[in-house]
């Protein structure tokens, strides 16, 4: 009789541990989510302020579909500032692609540098791993992005050079 009982227990606490694990989950959406209206697009960095008195800066160029971003990052330096089987004459781009937020006036971007072709990068010159930048919105408009980097003091003026609407996709 102690063993009939033992077993019912047993199978019982079984039973009690399966339905917790199973409603501990909860579905999340394959979908991306819709993003800013407003940012849907393609908008780009033409020029910085004073470029031509700098030693190193940045240009870039961002397309924001629902909440994906994609980032290139065309890097000028007059001085080597890295390896220089990298260097390539002072001229390089990188690339970026991750998500995206809005929260109050700030535009977090979570992303992975990757290659141009969008597949993850792990090694090579120039950046790996995570991009991470803060950016302020400083102003925007229509067809006007003015944005500053919380550590950089350079603004980024960008410009839309195409409007896009989003139709979220399954993502696997």
């Amino acid at each position: 009789m102690i063993v009939k009982s033992e077993l019912i227990i047993t199978r019982l606490l079984f039973v009690i541990a399966v339905l917790f694990f199973l409603s501990s989950c909860k579905f999340n959406s394959n979908y991306q989510k819709t993003g800013e209206s407003s940012l849907q697009g393609t908008w780009i960095q033409e020029s910085v302020p004073y470029q031509d008195d700098l030693l190193t800066y940045f240009l870039h160029e961002f397309r924001f579909s629902c909440d994906s971003v994609y980032v290139k990052i065309s890097s000028f330096a007059k001085q080597p500032i890295i390896v220089d089987s990298c260097y390539n004459n002072g001229a390089w781009t990188e690339y970026a692609k991750g998500l995206y937020v809005i929260r109050n006036d700030s535009l977090l971007i979570e992303a992975t540098y990757v290659y141009e072709n969008g597949k993850q990068k792990l090694k090579g010159c120039y950046h790996i791993g995570q991009y991470l930048p803060r950016l302020q919105i400083k102003r925007q408009s229509k067809d006007s992005l003015y944005l500053e980097a919380k550590n950089s003091h350079i603004p980024i003026n960008l410009r839309k050079t195409e409007t896009t609407t989003c139709v979220p996709k399954i993502v696997y």
